[in-house]
C-alpha cells in the first residue's frame, strides 16, 4: 500500500491549510464553482456527486462527464462518486480519470443516497466489510489522491473510530468528516468533538466540515480539533466571502448594509452565468432559489424571502437591481 501511497498527490500543498468548497448536490455546478475560483479561489473545489449506475450503457450522465472536467484557475477540482455497485463504481473511476480528473472522492455521507432499490452515501456505512474492499479496489484504480467524505456514521455518532483502520488500510489519501449521523441528515449541531477525536485517532489528514457559518466558527473548529482544513458548504453558498474572512482578508463581519450589497452583487453574478448554463426561464429561477435556500442572516433574510418568492426572472432581477 505504501507503494500506492507514494504515486499519489493531495489536492493542496503541504504544509498550508487548505479552504475547500463543499460538494453540495444541486448547487456546486461548473458555472457556480467557476464564480467562486474568480471571487474567493477556494484551495480546492468539489464536484456535485456524480451519480454511477450500473443499470446503464454510460454509468455517468452526459452532463456529470462535462463537469468533471469543468474547473479554471489551476484550482484543483475533486470529483465525487456515489454509488453501491463496485464494478460500477470502478468503471466510473477509469472514465472520470480518461476524461482527466486528477483526483477522486466518494461520498459516505450523504443522506439521501439511495439510488433505485439499492443504497449509497451515508448507507455504505452499514457495510463496513463490503465498504473495505470496495475502497481498497477503488484506490487500486486511482492513479490520483483519493479522499472519502464521511458522516460520524450511520445511526452511532462513535462509529466512524471503528473505520479509522479501514480507511488507512485502504490507502485513502485525506478524510473529510460531517460529525453528524446519517441518521441526523441536518438537526441538531454538528459535533466537532467527534472531528477532534478523529483527529487524535488517524494520522490522515482530516478537513473538518458542517455548521461553519462564520469566520469566528471557522476559526474555533481548527484550534479545538487540529483539522489540516476547512470544507465550506451551506455557510459557503450563503456568503462566498466566508474564504476571505477566514483568511483575514475581508473583515470577518459586514454591517447590514454591506451585506445586503454583497448578496446582491454576488447573485447578479451567478445569474449571468446561469443564464448560460440553464436553458429556460423556470430552471434558471429554480437554481437561484436553491441557492437562496442557504441564506438566513437576520440582516438579509427579508431580501431572501422576497427573491424565493418571485414568480419571474424579470421580477427576481427587479429586485436584485432595487434599493
Amino acid at each position: 500500500m505504501g507503494e500506492i501511497q507514494a504515486k499519489t498527490k493531495l489536492p493542496w500543498a503541504v504544509g498550508s491549510l487548505p479552504l475547500m468548497l463543499a460538494p453540495m448536490q444541486g448547487v456546486t455546478n461548473r458555472a457556480l464553482r467557476s464564480l467562486f475560483i474568480e471571487r474567493v479561489r477556494p484551495d480546492v473545489v468539489f464536484t456535485e456527486f456524480v451519480r454511477v449506475k450500473a443499470s446503464a450503457k454510460k454509468n455517468i450522465t452526459e452532463n456529470d462527464r462535462q463537469e468533471v472536467v469543468s474547473t479554471g484557475g489551476g484550482v484543483p477540482l475533486v470529483v465525487q462518486l456515489i454509488g453501491t455497485d463496485t464494478e460500477a463504481l470502478l468503471a466510473a473511476a477509469n472514465t472520470v480519470q480518461e476524461l482527466g480528473a486528477e483526483h477522486l472522492n466518494i461520498n459516505l455521507g450523504c443522506p439521501y443516497g439511495r439510488m433505485t432499490s439499492q443504497t449509497a452515501g451515508g448507507a455504505l456505512l452499514r457495510e463496513p466489510v463490503p465498504l473495505a474492499r470496495l475502497l481498497a479496489r477503488l484506490r487500486h484504480e486511482i492513479r490520483g489522491s483519493f479522499s472519502v467524505k464521511v458522516r460520524s456514521g450511520f445511526d452511532d455518532p462513535a462509529q466512524i473510530f471503528s473505520l479509522l483502520q479501514i480507511f488507512a488500510d485502504s490507502g485513502i489519501d485525506f478524510l473529510v468528516v460531517h460529525p453528524r449521523t446519517v441518521k441526523q441528515l441536518y438537526s441538531g449541531a454538528a459535533d466537532h468533538g467527534v472531528t477532534a477525536g478523529v483527529v487524535r485517532q488517524t494520522s490522515l489528514p482530516v478537513i473538518a466540515n458542517g455548521d461553519i457559518f462564520s469566520a469566528a466558527t471557522g476559526q474555533r473548529v481548527l484550534a479545538e480539533t487540529g483539522a489540516a482544513g476547512l470544507m465550506l458548504g451551506r455557510g459557503a453558498i450563503a456568503d462566498p466571502l466566508l474564504f476571505e474572512r477566514l483568511r483575514g482578508s475581508y473583515p470577518g463581519e459586514s454591517s447590514p448594509e454591506d451585506q445586503a450589497a454583497e448578496l446582491r452583487e454576488y447573485l447578479q453574478e451567478l445569474l449571468c452565468r446561469y443564464r448560460e448554463l440553464f436553458c429556460g426561464e423556470h430552471q434558471i429561477l429554480c437554481k437561484m432559489k436553491e441557492v437562496l435556500c442557504h441564506v438566513h442572516a437576520p440582516e438579509v433574510v427579508d431580501l431572501a424571502r422576497q427573491l424565493k418568492r418571485s414568480k419571474s426572472l424579470a421580477r427576481f432581477g427587479e429586485l436584485l437591481t432595487s434599493s
